[in-house]
């Protein structure tokens, strides 16, 4: 059981989640190109048919009886925004974002890294009003595709960049979960909402009365993401909501404490999320017909859109601002990394994949604006993935920095 795993506690969770999403999030480009591949082979119908294979029951009207691919963007996606919402509150009660110190350069970087894609988006695609929905697709960073590719640089990316790209990831996490929960709302069920709201007050409770076995906490927030399914916010905001509610224990900087709720069911997520539910959701939505495919096509206001916001929205919005901050004395510049390898995280940001294909199927829902997202998220993160790598791959090491870490 989930509650009674117990792990060492010098084990960091940091290091632990890393060392997963590094593994997984290679694991995740393997399962994108299996994707494509039967996507553009004789066998794409029968993977569309098992993909809307029902599964289920109807669980509410507005989604209809439950497919493979509804169980895994509204079931499996729970559970990973559940591991998002762990991560962001260990880091910001007890890690590297504890401090308004350490949260200085993180949040400048991802709130530019936000901000600039949207705006070259609308820019490229906002003329036609029925596309200025999907303005936030390139303003979210994939932090396992973009480990993973850290990962194969081995020692020629420095520790400070790995922290600072997941440190910049997982605040972007936070504003994309704030996008999903106030702009991908359509219709409120108040009596469902309110139910939602009655269940996590009382995991609340649990927490101040100082419940901490986990096994009560997993039943409500099972009950928890059942209500907000109906109440019509996005099922998955759940996940993030029941892990504020999880108890965490401050150990205040020394490692991680083995009796902490937190820590026990974070440990317990990171390898099932980052090896099974990552790749299944990157499986199930990065298959894309390329047939008949022309360049025309390709630069679409809808596809170009997304690919430019990822490439170079994210790589001008994310190294502008580290520039300044680091410039105006804000912020210090990652320890041992040169501006050419802060240029080349930079460019990792803009690999989008997972957050941007889930928010893009939320914001289009049809046929051929659905392959329109994807084909954008491809080409914008593997763009950036492939550039990205090549600068970090070819980059001096810096000497002599004097600057401390994030």
């Amino acid at each position: 059981m989930i509650g009674t795993v117990k792990q060492p506690a010098k084990t960091s969770a940091l290091r632990a989640f890393l060392s997963s999403e590094a593994a997984g999030g290679i694991l995740l480009m393997a399962a994108a190109a299996l994707a494509m591949i039967i996507a553009n082979s004789p066998i794409t119908e029968k993977y569309n048919d098992f993909l809307h294979l029902v599964i289920g029951p109807e669980l509410t009207p507005k989604l209809g009886p439950m497919t493979v691919h509804l169980w895994i963007n509204d079931g499996l996606m729970a559970i990973f925004f559940l591991l998002v919402g762990l991560e962001i509150k260990r880091e910001f009660v007890d890690g590297h974002l504890s401090t308004w110190a350490d949260r200085t350069l993180p949040m400048v970087a991802a709130a530019a890294g936000m901000f600039v894609p949207a705006l070259v988006y609308l820019a490229i695609a906002g003329g036609d009003p029925a596309l200025q929905r999907g303005w936030a697709i390139p303003a979210a960073t994939d932090i396992a595709f973009a480990i993973g590719v850290l990962a194969l640089l081995g020692s020629r990316a420095p520790a400070s960049l790995k922290l600072f790209l997941t440190t910049v990831a997982i605040v972007d996490d936070m504003g994309a979960v704030a996008i999903i929960a106030v702009f991908y709302t359509a219709e409120l069920n108040i009596p469902a909402l309110a139910a939602a709201g009655g269940i996590w007050f009382a995991m609340m409770m649990l927490n101040r009365f100082g419940v901490n076995a986990l096994w009560p906490y997993l039943i409500l927030a099972a009950l928890l993401w059942y209500a907000t399914l109906l109440s019509g916010v996005h099922a998955t905001i759940a996940g993030v909501m029941a892990a504020f509610a999880i108890p965490f224990r401050r150990t205040l900087a020394a490692p991680d404490a083995e009796d902490s709720a937190l820590h026990r069911l974070e440990h317990a997520l990171v390898k099932p999320v980052a090896f099974l539910i990552v790749p299944i959701f990157g499986f199930a939505n990065a298959g894309v017909s390329l047939a008949g495919t022309s360049f025309a096509a390709l630069a679409a206001p809808l596809p170009l859109g997304i690919a430019m916001g990822l490439f170079l929205g994210k790589q001008i919005g994310i190294f502008t601002s580290v520039w300044i901050a680091v410039k105006l004395g804000i912020a210090a510049r990652p320890s041992h990394a040169s501006w050419r390898q802060v240029y080349g995280v930079a460019l990792l940001c803009g690999i989008g994949f997972t957050m941007s294909l889930f928010i893009g199927g939320l914001a289009f829902t049809g046929p051929d604006q659905a392959d329109d997202v994807k084909i954008g998220v491809l080409m914008g993160s593997i763009l950036s993935a492939i550039i990205g790598y090549l600068i970090l791959r070819f980059a001096a090491p810096q000497k002599n920095i004097s600057e401390s870490t994030i």
